[in-house]
């Protein structure tokens, strides 16, 4: 993570435009996210609501803490857990996710100037039993990776995740998901440097993830988002 690291993103998601099968996806997303290192690691977490036109569809997020391991703080233990809520416009009920806890080793790079940043995890990911007969507990294995880049003297940023991880419900047994975010930070023009606004994109890159209408989630997507964020 680079820059300002507590923000706020406001998402206008395209899912349910570009594919017939996405016509139930939620349209607005709102994430909050917040960095914070110490002399001891760092805390991470993030949290998506989802909306529907008439309300909240749902609400997903993650917490991680890393302690440092090395003194150049390269290496660092990193345990998450994962976890949500989602509902459907087609009935009236919800879905809890399938909550899971993940530990392992994470290797932590930064530039002299942080302008370049990258992280690389492989976590033991176990899933809890959930609350219907099909969420049984199992062991996993996830492999996650975390860059942010400033270019062009900080006006624009390219940050973004890929995770990997063992389920064997799905074809293939592994779940890929990236999202990659294009940022124009506005602060870094002439005369708007109080005004912490950036524009600009994600696209939800996944196979194997995403459930479409129809109960299935066996296939491949790339959803852009037009964004806003706002940093503190």
């Amino acid at each position: 993570m680079v820059g300002r690291a507590q923000n706020v993103q406001l998402h206008y998601d395209l899912g349910h435009s570009l594919y017939g099968e996405l016509s139930n996806r939620p349209s607005v997303t709102t994430t909050i996210e917040m960095f914070k290192p110490d002399k001891w690691g760092s805390t991470f977490f993030f949290a998506d609501i989802d909306y529907f036109h008439d309300g909240a569809a749902g609400a997903y997020w993650e917490i991680a803490r890393e302690l440092n391991l090395s003194a150049d703080k390269r290496w660092a233990a990193h345990v998450e857990y994962n976890g949500g809520l989602a509902s459907s416009q087609l009935d009236n009920g919800s879905t809890r996710f399938q909550h899971a806890f993940l530990a392992g080793p994470a290797w932590n790079w930064a530039s002299s100037d942080f302008s370049r940043t990258l992280s690389l995890q492989a976590m033991y990911k176990y899933y809890f039993k959930g609350q219907n007969p099909w969420n049984r507990p199992f062991s996993s294995f996830q492999a996650t990776a975390v860059w942010g880049i400033h270019f062009f003297s900080g006006l624009c940023t390219f940050s973004g995740f890929i995770d990997c991880w063992y389920d064997s419900s799905v074809r293939g047994n592994w779940i890929t998901v990236s999202e990659p975010q294009l940022w124009f930070n506005l602060n870094k023009l002439r005369g708007m440097e109080g005004v912490n606004l950036s524009l600009g994109t994600e696209v939800e890159v996944s196979n194997d993830f995403v459930w479409d209408k129809n109960g299935r989630n066996d296939h491949f997507y790339a959803i852009p988002t037009v964004a806003a964020k706002w940093s503190f």
